[in-house]
């Protein structure tokens, strides 16, 4: 049975500041804890309303749906939840694509993008330290266990880009068509707010202004959600490297 302090300690993890204190976050669902399980992350608990995990000894908890329901951020829990540790952060590689988004709030965008990520080959993505935490739960969810082959930094982006020696490209409304401009293989792509687009300190470091032109006879749609751009210009940047 779980104890009301435990059940505390979880539903805690759905703000950042016991994350960070506890070093914990949740994972729900059968299929995103496997991910999890054959990965680099390190389970700390996992509780389950079925015996469906290879799991035994301490770290495991049979519960009640009910329980589940307790210390779930999902409407409809889906079998089981595991805290795994969060990991120490990993400098990201200097070489290659690298996706940077400037101050992405959405929870369901970043998880998805993410998952972009993973599909497209890209190893590294660097948040600004305003971006939405990876470890939200919502995060998780949305990126259906791509973080585990992710590897997400959150930096001072504008020290970031400045110590790298890689061309700078940045998504912007007005720029040249992503279709007609000469993209390299390696680089530093960045995406901005939902709603501001890329701040100015950081417009101020691109080197190449892209844009993915509207083909609609009325135009009058004012941009694309952050998470269909990604996947437009990853796959843009990808289609020209098997092109060459």
């Amino acid at each position: 049975m779980l104890s009301k302090h435990r059940i505390k300690l979880i539903r805690g993890l759905s703000q950042k500041k016991y994350r960070q204190e506890f070093g914990l976050f949740t994972v729900e669902g059968i299929k995103s804890i496997n991910e999890f399980l054959t990965s680099q992350f390190n389970l700390d608990s996992l509780y389950s309303t079925a015996p469906v995990f290879d799991i035994v000894g301490e770290q495991y908890h049979q519960i009640t749906a009910l329980e589940l329901k307790k210390i779930s951020s999902l409407k409809n829990p889906n079998t089981a939840l595991a805290l795994f540790k969060i990991p120490e952060v990993r400098t990201p590689k200097s070489n290659g694509l690298i996706l940077a988004l400037d101050d992405v709030r959405d929870p369901g965008n970043l998880g998805t993008i993410i998952r972009l990520c993973d599909w497209f080959g890209i190893e590294d993505l660097v948040c600004s330290l305003n971006t939405v935490d990876c470890f939200n739960s919502k995060v998780v969810q949305a990126s259906m266990g791509s973080l585990t082959r992710v590897n997400v930094s959150y930096l001072e982006l504008d020290s970031f880009i400045k110590s790298q020696s890689m061309p700078v490209f940045g998504t912007f409304m007005e720029g040249e068509s992503i279709y007609k401009t000469t993209l390299p293989n390696a680089g530093i792509i960045i995406l901005g707010n939902e709603a501001n687009g890329i701040s100015d300190n950081i417009k101020n470091l691109v080197e190449k202004a892209i844009t993915i032109p509207q083909f609609g006879e009325k135009q009058d749609t004012e941009s694309l959600n952050v998470a269909n751009a990604t996947a437009i210009i990853l796959s843009e940047f990808k289609r020209r490297t098997i092109e060459r």
